[in-house]
């Protein structure tokens, strides 16, 4: 065999690995492994693969990773969530489907703080789904809106998917930070606009919440300063160039730490936050290891230009080749996690993309869009299993149908960035971002 068909053959164990079962990491380091070894011998091969966790892990870019993932559960454990919900829901509650919007929109400003979409739909079961149904709100919609509320955290910045994406592609990070933040405003209005659609149709899937005074609206706000001060100084660090996503990062958590501290954080909250920003750190280092080896041996297979080199020979117009990539990322999406996707697909799919003349900042918000798609898209859909964790009670089944308008609005969201690119674009020429 050549070394393209030892690629090919590499790919179709991949795929037959995963679809097993086999954990991604595991699976893309075990078939790179084999495959280089394949390629080029034992001594060069390994000795690569070996020195791969290393040099990745001590790049300055991937720093801002931790940074931004502590910023959440400090965030999170300093109960700066349930003081964001109580505004929201004191402010917005009159509207129909009332306290779901509420859950949308603090959900959305959490994702301000937070760069993981699965601990935003982890803090929101535990803040938002009890309120809800205390009210009477049908479970299905409840839980629908929280799993779909958590990916606003993959496109508002801080986002950890964002970076990894900026990372492999060789982007500037602060650009897409800048880039998602008007496209994460648009999903969540979408989702603010379906959610307040279906309620007047059938209101008793969620009655607005009246009877909150002027006074208790107005005392609810100063809960909300810590995450919007936090925000004011990511975003303008990073817009105005006076420091890197790394240096607002840093700047972002050491601002919610002594904050916490000044509203009295006790020390097991603090430590959790910090256990379990060690732990979700880990695991996505340890997905770019096993998949850097795998993107290294698709590299020296030739893999990635002869894709580019066939999608660019093909008699159809850029646009529906564009529309064929983002459907087999729904397919794909069914049945692995974003990340591990995003990492797997782009060094192969990225090249062909630019080659059909498309912008880079655009093309990595669409596709981590459909990384939010592949969030809660049956059988896998991370944030409905996440959501079931914390609330057993709720069949999957029940969580699984409560999603399914949110899809439907997450198409549509699609569409808008296809159809006015500017909406993703605008932002990060405006200013010059490193």
């Amino acid at each position: 065999m050549d070394d393209f068909q030892i690629g090919v053959a590499g790919v179709i164990a991949l795929v037959f690995l995963v679809v097993a079962g086999v954990r991604v990491f595991y699976a893309a380091a075990l078939v790179g492994l084999v495959g280089l070894v394949a390629m080029i011998g034992w001594d060069a091969g390994a000795g690569m693969v070996g020195t791969i966790p290393h040099s990745k892990s001590v790049t300055y870019t991937l720093s801002v990773l931790p940074m931004f993932i502590l910023i959440g559960y400090l965030a999170f454990h300093a109960g700066f969530t349930d003081s964001l919900f109580d505004a929201a829901r004191k402010w917005i509650g009159w509207v129909p489907g009332g306290l779901a919007v509420a859950s949308v929109l603090s959900a959305a400003g959490f994702a301000a703080v937070s760069g993981a979409s699965t601990a935003t739909a982890a803090v929101f079961s535990r803040v938002a789904i009890p309120e809800m149904l205390k009210y009477g709100y049908d479970r299905k919609l409840a839980a629908g809106v929280v799993a779909a509320g958590g990916t606003l955290a993959s496109l508002i910045p801080p986002s950890a998917i964002l970076v990894i994406y900026a990372i492999i592609v060789e982007e500037s990070v602060g650009a897409l930070l800048l880039a998602g933040f008007i496209p994460g405003l648009v999903s969540a209005l979408i989702y603010v606009l379906l959610i307040v659609g279906v309620a007047k149709l059938n209101p008793k899937l969620g009655r607005p919440i009246t009877g909150f005074a002027w006074s208790e609206r107005w005392r609810a706000l100063p809960g909300t300063l810590p995450i919007i001060v936090v925000v004011v100084i990511i975003f303008s660090a990073i817009y105005f160039g006076w420091a890197t996503p790394t240096e607002a990062g840093a700047l972002g958590a050491f601002v919610v730490f002594v904050i916490a501290l000044v509203r009295g954080m006790r020390w097991m909250a603090l430590k959790e936050a910090l256990l379990e920003s060690a732990k979700l750190t880990v695991m996505i280092f340890s997905i770019i290891w096993g998949v850097l080896v795998f993107v290294r041996f698709l590299g020296f297979a030739g893999l990635p230009e002869a894709f580019a080199s066939w999608v660019t020979t093909l008699p159809l117009p850029p646009v529906l080749i564009i529309i064929g990539i983002l459907l087999f990322y729904v397919v794909l999406g069914m049945f692995m996690d974003a990340i591990g996707m995003l990492l797997l697909t782009l060094p192969v799919v990225y090249p062909a993309v630019i080659a059909l003349g498309y912008d880079p900042i655009w093309f990595g918000i669409v596709v981590v869009k459909m990384a939010e798609i592949c969030l809660i898209t049956p059988p896998i859909g991370l944030n409905c299993f996440v959501v079931n964790g914390v609330r057993p009670d709720i069949p999957l089944t029940d969580i699984f149908r409560g999603i399914a308008p949110f899809f439907i609005a997450d198409v549509a969201t699609v569409g808008v960035f296809l159809a006015f690119p500017a909406v993703i674009t605008w932002l990060p020429r405006s200013m010059n971002v490193g």
